[in-house]
């Protein structure tokens, strides 16, 4: 991605200085794109910082943790007040809060950047999330706004907030595509069991679904991904791919934090298990061996019904993961005084990123008529999308449930939406639970206060 970010830059009309701990790499990209713009190729940091024009903005793409700390520490030894330091790797946001305290006090602007979209986006043009400064962002701005993608002409570039704010808002966007491409791949599986179709078949559904509401990157690639043959066996592509998805920590990092802010995002934490089960190996073989299924058999009468049916189902729980994740950033900015405008992340993830879609527009219209919105859920456009499906979702549900098809997404989207909704949740038991062996207070409905019930002994309630 760093490659075609400065390719995107020189395209720009960017003069940029490019540097590599592998000099190969450098000279492969003026080879092959020299003539693409105007390039500075460096074969050392020094040379690199040398060769940069007052106030300096060093980009840097490199490995999440202790390679970032590298290369920051170096360029940092190097440079001055007022310089500039874009961290726009996928970094941690806790690293990114600390790194832009630390030069900070050296008078250094860092700014840890989300970018996403991929080679492709990248090359482009990203959906992009500058942290930082105000101050910086009025260096920055400009040429980030330049090389971002654009929808009706808009740059899908904003400032987020101070220090961690954007690595943060691109966390949450990778947490939100793990959900999305879990659902995704659970329709995907429902429709194969349902219909006993080919992965060639199964693609026209997904290409017809990518006209209307459903429209996205996400479910455009996945019609692609099933209609590729291997030349190799002649197999439907998909068929001869190992069933073990990979990650790179940024679903877990989103559930990790979801945890700790106590925002449940369960159908991004659900994604990120199911990627982990895809990789218990010994564990499935085991489960594979020994473990009944006691399922029915799958018997659609009525395929396109079916099909209509996992399609409400899917964009049903589709929103729900937005709505989630937005809640996670909303908590997020409470937390850390970021202020981050949720319609205006809506509004730049519509272009070049991953989880561009069709109602992200929706999204910055509920945003724009009110920013307070506590559940994005609650929002007109999304109540009724979800009402229309709602028939449709507990179908699909309860049937997958009976054929033991596994539908951890759906499942626990469907299980959230019952929960937030719901008049009264079993908490009242739990918490009574707590009271008894822990001696953890509770509130009663009919009156304010905590209180406590003397369970060993007379069982007399005492206001704590």
């Amino acid at each position: 991605m760093g490659r075609n970010l400065a390719r995107n830059l020189a395209r720009h009309g960017y003069t940029v200085a490019v540097h590599n701990r592998s000099p190969q790499r450098v000279e492969s990209l003026i080879e092959d794109h020299g003539s693409e713009g105007d390039f500075i190729p460096t074969t050392s940091l020094e040379g690199f910082v040398d060769s940069l024009e007052r106030p300096r903005t060093a980009i840097i793409m490199v490995q999440a943790g202790a390679a970032t700390d590298a290369v920051i520490e170096g360029l940092a030894e190097l440079m001055e007040p007022g310089d500039i330091i874009v961290d726009a790797g996928n970094a941690h946001f806790p690293d990114t809060i600390r790194r832009e305290a630390a030069l900070r006090d050296q008078g250094i602007h860092f700014v840890g950047t989300g970018v996403s979209g991929g080679e492709e986006g990248a090359l482009n043009g990203p959906s992009i999330m500058p942290g930082g400064t105000q101050e910086s962002y009025q260096t920055l701005g400009p040429m980030l706004e330049a090389i971002s993608a654009k929808v009706d002409g808009v740059p899908c570039c904003t400032h987020v907030g101070p220090d961690g704010a954007g690595h943060f808002v691109k966390m949450v966007h990778n947490g939100i595509e793990y959900a999305d491409m879990q659902l995704i791949a659970e329709a995907y599986d429902l429709l194969r069991h349902g219909l006993h179709a080919s992965p060639a078949e199964i693609a026209d559904i997904f290409a017809q679904w990518n006209q209307g509401e459903l429209e996205s990157y996400l479910i455009e690639i996945t019609a692609e991904v099933l209609r590729h043959f291997d030349a190799e066996t002649g197999k439907g592509f998909v068929d001869i791919v190992l069933d073990q998805a990979e990650q790179k920590g940024t679903g877990r990092w989103t559930v990790q934090s979801a945890l700790d802010l106590g925002v449940p995002v369960t159908g991004i934490a659900e994604a990120t298990f199911a990627r982990a089960l895809s990789g218990s190996l010994p564990q499935r073989e085991a489960a594979r061996a020994t473990l009944p299924a006691e399922a029915q058999q799958w018997d659609v009468t009525r395929p396109e019904e079916f099909i209509e049916d996992v399609r409400r189902a899917l964009l049903s729980s589709k929103v729900v993961a937005y709505s989630q994740g937005f809640d996670q950033i909303a908590a997020a900015s409470a937390e850390y005084g970021w202020n981050v405008d949720l319609g205006a992340m809506a509004r730049i993830w519509r272009g070049g990123c991953i989880i561009r879609a069709r109602f992200l527009d929706r999204i910055t219209e509920a945003y724009e008529a009110n920013p307070d919105l506590a559940l994005l859920l609650s929002a007109p456009y999304f109540t009724s999308v979800v009402s229309d499906g709602l028939g449709s979702w507990r179908k699909i549900v309860a049937q997958a449930a009976l054929c033991g098809v596994p539908t951890p997404a759906f499942s626990s989207s469907l299980a959230y939406y019952d929960g937030i909704r719901s008049e009264a949740l079993p908490a009242n038991l739990i918490q009574a639970q707590r009271d008894f062996f822990g001696a953890h207070t509770y509130r009663r409905t009919d009156k304010p206060g905590s209180f406590h019930t003397d369970w060993s002994g007379d069982r007399s309630e005492s206001p704590v």
